[in-house]
């Protein structure tokens, strides 16, 4: 007998639309997010009168749905008018002015990027824009060591809004005060999901995912409690897909509160993955094919493809070595200097 012919007797799947247990899956309602995303509908509105809009700084804790009402708004945008343009980027992706403009241009659909500056791309992005409307949403915006880039937008560019996403309130605090003085943006709060919100929510994407019935009432409460305390959808998320895939590969029917709960069990691996951003991820990958070289060795080696600040990459290593992704050891050789490994 094969290894695989048990597993392909029953070819019935538990999922119908796995897609939908996605964090970035929009669903056809944003439910409970209304009132958020009428109050940012309210800040573009004056782009249809050719008028600036007003800029917002939009908080809260992860996983209670900034993202995905930002995104339905943008997806409405579209559906609406050519002549305001939705521009998101996501700040854990695209960490650096450089990525962020090569994101923009993206987006444009303006190709011709090779071996310009960000000052220069920056430019062919103004020409572009300054011609419509644009709405710009920087998402974890926190996670941008150089903010210099908002300066120039909120300089050079006629008509917009801008949106910062970030899960700190005291972000607006440190942002630099000439980008706070142009920007001169609101505030507004997402605040976390009730326990009737969050059942509400869950449902609805056992509903798009799942083949109906398919969820024992038990395991569905038991998943509903779990995420309503962490209150974190994210992580519902996460136990509907673990629960479905550890009943489908003991070739259940139905998902009970056993395999809730063992989905439960597996959260901890879930929350306590190391999340780094793409520049990060690049500066780790190049520290592993020179681990036990100097900081200044991997800087000069890094900067050769990315237009980044010696400053800022420290910032980069810093973060690195809290995640304990790797170590950095101080080493006098005729001066001062760090010699960084991967743990």
């Amino acid at each position: 007998m094969g290894l695989f012919d048990n597993i392909l007797k029953d070819e019935e799947s538990l999922f119908r639309d796995e897609i939908a247990l996605d964090f970035d899956f929009i669903p056809d309602i944003i439910k409970f997010r209304e009132n958020e995303q009428q109050y940012i509908a309210t800040c573009i509105k004056p782009l249809f009168q050719k008028r600036n809009g007003k800029s917002l700084i939009i908080t809260g804790k992860p996983g209670i749905g900034k993202t995905a009402a930002i995104r339905k708004i943008f997806q409405e945008l579209k559906n609406e008018t050519d002549d305001i343009i939705p521009i998101y980027v996501n700040c854990w992706k695209k960490d650096s002015p450089h990525k962020i403009a090569l994101e923009i241009c993206n987006t444009l659909s303006y190709r011709f990027t090779q071996n310009k500056t960000t000052e220069e791309l920056l430019k062919e992005i103004t020409n572009i824009l300054n011609k419509k409307e644009a709405v710009f949403c920087f998402d974890e915006i926190d996670k941008l060591d150089d903010n210099s880039i908002l300066y120039t937008l909120t300089e050079d560019i006629n008509r917009k809004t801008i949106l910062l996403i970030t899960n700190h309130k005291e972000f607006i605090t440190k942002l630099d005060q000439r980008i706070r003085s142009r920007l001169m943006p609101e505030t507004l709060e997402f605040k976390p999901y009730t326990h009737n919100e969050t059942e509400g929510i869950l449902k609805q994407r056992i509903e798009y995912a799942f083949v109906p019935t398919i969820f024992d009432p038990e395991a569905v409460n038991i998943i509903i409690g779990k995420t309503s305390e962490l209150e974190d959808i994210r992580s519902g998320l996460f136990l509907l897909r673990e629960a479905g895939n550890i009943a489908e590969s003991q070739a259940k029917k139905q998902i009970t509160a056993e395999h809730a709960n063992t989905a439960i069990s597996k959260l901890k691996d879930f929350k306590e993955t190391p999340q780094i951003t793409e520049n990060e991820k690049e500066i780790l990958d190049l520290i592993k094919q020179h681990s036990g070289k100097s900081s200044k060795t991997i800087y000069e080696l890094y900067d050769k493809k990315e237009q980044l600040s010696y400053r800022n990459f420290s910032r980069k290593i810093e973060r690195l070595e809290k995640k304990d992704l790797i170590s950095k050891e101080e080493v006098y050789d005729g001066g001062r200097s760090s010699i960084i490994k991967v743990k």
